[in-house]
């Protein structure tokens, strides 16, 4: 049994909003590197150049990437082998949300009710994510998602006949819906099965795999690398403005579902796609 102190969580977290909201995780650097050289639109590839210099410029200067700093989204893996001392572990992981964007100086944009809209100020509550698995370690990543891209999201339910093909034309459509406003090129996260919840739990999760590896079921594989092919070429564009790079990746998550249906959660993120990853 190892025992953690739920300080250290709220330190990590607090650590982790202000690294994700200033840096790319390094498979986000590279994959938005490498689009610059493969971009054919001449305007593309200058409003890539563009978000380069941003995001120099944010690293350099320690301003977030983007002025939307977003709605904490937290993940924590638990082993089962972990004891908890010191207080809530929900209490420290709002802590650290506070501090993080408090201290750090982050625009807080959570309002405390969704229909009176008066904001907490402090960026909390984060949206926190359980699951439970084998060992003594605790995962957290914390991804925090802007409301641009947030927004362009969609969940389907479709029908089981509709196979492949309807999964495909399903997310394709929430992909053209989006257009511009998801701040392309554009990561896309998707949950295919489950329920009305837990697809859009795949489908978020999914954008924290890093955008260079692909799911390990040969047939989602090749679902991923003929949908980024296909959105590559809606001429959408770095953002909005048309191109050859409308996505630098399409990352699927499965999970079994019943036979009567088929759900399918599309979560796009921006070209950033925040997020920090620390094991403790």
């Amino acid at each position: 049994m190892k025992t953690v102190n739920v300080a250290e969580i709220t330190r990590n977290i607090k650590e982790m909003c202000i690294e994700a909201n200033h840096f790319l995780t390094s498979d986000m650097d590279h994959a938005l590197k490498d689009a610059i050289n493969s971009e054919k639109s001449p305007l593309g590839k200058q409003i890539l150049n563009q978000l380069q210099d941003n995001l120099q410029i944010a690293g350099d200067d320690m301003i977030p990437i983007c002025q939307d700093t977003g709605m904490a989204v937290i993940f924590l893996e638990i082993g089962q082998d972990v004891h908890f001392e010191g207080g809530s572990l929900e209490d420290a992981v709002n802590e650290g949300v506070r501090q993080g964007y408090v201290d750090g100086f982050l625009r807080k944009s959570v309002v405390k009710d969704p229909l009176i809209r008066e904001n907490t100020r402090d960026n909390t509550p984060a949206v926190i994510h359980y699951e439970m698995t084998s060992g003594d370690s605790v995962k957290i990543t914390v991804a925090p998602k802007g409301f641009g891209s947030e927004n362009m999201s969609r969940v389907f339910m479709l029908k089981p006949a509709d196979g492949i093909e309807g999964v495909k034309n399903a997310i394709l459509t929430a992909v053209k819906d989006a257009g511009p406003n998801a701040c392309p090129p554009m990561v896309v996260g998707v949950g295919i099965g489950g329920t009305f919840e837990k697809c859009a739990f795949l489908a978020k999760k999914a954008l924290t795999r890093p955008v260079d590896e692909h799911s390990s079921i040969p047939y989602v594989r090749e679902m991923e690398e003929d949908l980024l092919d296909k959105i590559n070429r809606t001429g959408i564009g770095p953002g909005g403005l048309g191109g050859t790079t409308t996505a630098l990746a399409v990352n699927i998550n499965t999970y079994p579902t019943h036979i009567a249906g088929l759900p399918v959660a599309v979560n796009i993120c921006c070209h950033v796609n925040r997020h920090a990853v620390r094991t403790i």
